[in-house]
């Protein structure tokens, strides 16, 4: 196990205290009292640690795309089926409620909305997430092709962006009508769309 300096100790601190802050409110709602409120340090202290607000931002939402990837990660991993691989979206955003750090919002989409124009590290981030993202659900699809268990002829990032589609857009009207109703509807039919692509 690593042990962390007394400063890297005092960024992740800060990093963890701020993630949610910034899922919340966004880049250009989140002021540095609202920094200094969540993580009980002075503005000396954040800015000791990191170059600006900007660098917190930056900083933040690797560590929230990594939560989510990680936790969407480990629940994939646990089963072999491509299809049930496939299913963990719909299931998880279905009951996003229930994970702690997706309550908020999906990362990629709270950081794109806002950081399109007026943010471009932070626009480039989200890119590169999403890009990840497209490119992790193409290489499921292909696996359940070639295994047997995806119909062949499925094209993958046909799927990957139909898949990705539904649960931003979807995520972004929970957030908007603050109601999961079309979230579940869309992740219903997500569910159905994944089932039909089964041999």
């Amino acid at each position: 196990m690593q042990i962390l300096s007394k400063s890297a100790r005092t960024r992740q601190w800060i990093i963890e205290r701020a993630a949610s802050v910034f899922n919340e409110r966004g880049y250009a709602g989140t002021s540095l009292a609202d920094l200094t409120d969540a993580t009980g340090l002075t503005k000396g202290s954040i800015y000791g640690n990191f170059e600006n607000k900007d660098a917190v931002a930056l900083a933040v939402f690797d560590y929230n795309y990594n939560r989510v990837a990680a936790y969407l990660k480990a629940k994939i991993q646990a089963t072999d089926n491509a299809i049930e691989r496939l299913l963990v979206y719909p299931d998880t955003y279905r009951n996003y409620l229930k994970v702690p750090f997706l309550r908020s919002g999906c990362p990629i989409l709270n950081t794109a909305a806002e950081a399109d124009d007026t943010h471009p590290l932070l626009r480039k981030k989200a890119a590169g997430a999403l890009a990840f993202w497209k490119k992790a659900i193409e290489n499921q699809v292909k696996r359940g092709i070639d295994r047997g268990e995806i119909k062949p002829g499925t094209n993958p990032t046909q799927v990957a962006v139909v898949l990705i589609s539904l649960i931003e857009g979807a995520f972004m009207q929970a957030k908007v009508t603050e109601r999961t109703t079309e979230l579940k509807i869309a992740m219903d039919y997500l569910e159905e769309m994944i089932r039909g692509l089964s041999v």
